[in-house]
């Protein structure tokens, strides 16, 4: 231990020199608020935490850490859920969260210019006021940073029209893996070349730390109306989304809740907007022309009503509509209301299965004895299960993420992905084989050594290796350390 600490003394003080004394935490009881991003069943602390406020400190952090063959890994608000941030073994933690100035606002060529520590929420807010809003809303957008959706390319509610992260990334200011400072994309859309910025978003750190973003603002519609359709089954609910996507209508977003979240965003947020007794609840946003808006409520109306809607109710003031809104975006804190503890799941599927995949992901419920809370965007697909449990009940976790496997290979099964919004990470690894071939996942690397050569950067996301996946993950085990054991 001794000869531990006699290493990092030199290596701390490069740190100070660059970044400031302030920015430079150490002490074991502080670097612990570090150990774990919104997947807490993972947990490893970090040797030390820096915090840079600038472009060039940044790269000089990088740098010091490639001189001193120091694994880093890259991390914004921490309200990752697939353990993207999850420190590594005598890791660096390069945390971007002081860095959260906007630098540019640039309405007349709708586009805005943030450091990565700039909380999402605050892009609409700096230009709401001028009729523009930054489309891309992760539940945790009031928390999140720009800096964390450009890593796992994050989506939200609004994703199934106007697109996710990477359709509102202009261009980004780039510190590579080996401390190199590049900018790539621009400041309007389709740049000729080589599309590095889509590379880049969604790398989940692995390629290096984004600095500078610009992002794509649109121009607030004219008219926003949201439906509430109550149903007595959530499979009645998913068959409405199909027919309404089929029918030609492209809401801003399609959302469903079940029972069981339905009753715990009510005790916690207590909209009044939710019928408890409804097994499901879809929230229709719709936007565009006041007529369009109208014509199309009346249609989905319609169309709920045929799959056997109790009751449909509208909003087209914003008080209303953001009422309605905030118990979805409150869904998987309110989960915490009942049950200890929950893992939450991120898979894609068509559309066309949501029906046939609702009622398996109930049937894998009943098989492992856990309670399943259901909460998706429904207009593409994306399921959020989050599976409950108790974390004190000796080896429930390791059922639970067994579980959890289960529910990426039937997506996978159904045409989906293991991903829609919340990467790859830690978690989701070793599912990998499951949805990508042997020479998919060699391509892969080749683009990541091409960043990341020396592969200090957020080393051990993302790809499966036989020490921590063994056999495709068809058991994953995971103590509370966050060591993986087969």
């Amino acid at each position: 231990m001794l000869r531990l600490e006699n290493k990092w003394k030199p290596i701390i003080k490069q740190f100070e020199a660059v970044i400031g004394k302030d920015g430079v935490i150490r002490r074991k009881e502080e670097v612990l608020t570090y150990e774990c991003d919104g997947l807490s069943a993972y947990r490893q602390r970090p040797s030390l935490v820096v915090l840079p406020q600038t472009t060039d400190q940044v790269a000089a952090a990088v740098k010091i850490c490639n001189a001193n063959q120091i694994p880093w890994v890259a991390r914004g608000a921490g309200t990752g859920l697939s353990g993207g941030a999850l420190p590594v073994e005598n890791c660096v933690l390069i945390v971007t969260a002081r860095m959260k100035k906007i630098i540019e606002i640039d309405l007349e060529n709708q586009r805005v210019v943030v450091q990565p520590g700039v909380i999402n929420n605050w892009v609409t807010q700096s230009v709401s006021g001028a009729g523009f809003y930054y489309a891309p809303d992760p539940s945790s957008q009031i928390i999140c940073s720009i800096g964390g959706n450009v890593a796992e390319n994050s989506g939200g509610v609004h994703c199934l029209k106007y697109g996710v992260t990477t359709n509102h990334v202009l261009g980004l200011k780039l510190v590579t893996a080996d401390g190199s400072i590049i900018d790539v994309g621009g400041t309007v859309p389709e740049m000729p070349g080589y599309d590095l910025t889509g590379v880049f978003v969604g790398s989940e750190g692995t390629l290096g730390v984004a600095t500078e973003i610009t992002l794509r603002i649109l121009k607030t519609p004219e008219s926003i109306c949201v439906v509430l359709a109550d149903f007595l089954s959530i499979e009645a609910a998913g068959a409405a989304v199909a027919n309404i996507i089929s029918s030609g209508i492209i809401p801003a977003g399609m959302e469903i809740m079940d029972n069981l979240t339905i009753n715990a965003v009510e005790d916690v947020v207590k909209t009044g907007c939710y019928p408890r007794d409804a097994e499901a609840i879809l929230l229709v946003e719709l936007d565009g022309l006041e007529v369009e808006v109208g014509t199309n409520k009346k249609r989905v109306a319609a169309i709920c009503q045929e799959h056997g809607a109790r009751n449909i109710t509208s909003a087209n003031d914003s008080e209303t509509r953001f009422l309605l809104w905030k118990g979805r975006k409150a869904a998987f804190a309110a989960a915490g209301h009942i049950s200890p503890n929950y893992f939450v799941q991120d898979g894609v599927i068509p559309r066309t299965q949501l029906v046939e995949v609702l009622k398996e992901i109930n049937v894998l419920s009943e098989q492992y004895g856990f309670k399943i809370a259901n909460v998706f965007h429904a207009g593409d697909g994306n399921l959020h299960p989050l599976i409950l449990y108790d974390n004190a009940v000796a080896g429930a976790l390791a059922k639970v993420e067994e579980l959890g496997g289960e529910i990426l290979k039937l997506c996978v099964r159904v045409g989906g992905s293991i991903s829609g919004e919340h990467g790859i990470g830690a978690d989701k690894k070793c599912y990998m084989p499951a949805m990508f071939s042997d020479a998919d996942l060699e391509t892969m690397q080749y683009v990541r050594q091409v960043f990341n050569p020396q592969g200090l950067a957020n080393p051990g996301k993302i790809f499966p290796t036989p020490r921590t996946c063994g056999e495709a993950a068809n058991r994953k085990i995971t103590d509370f350390q966050g060591v993986e054991v087969f």
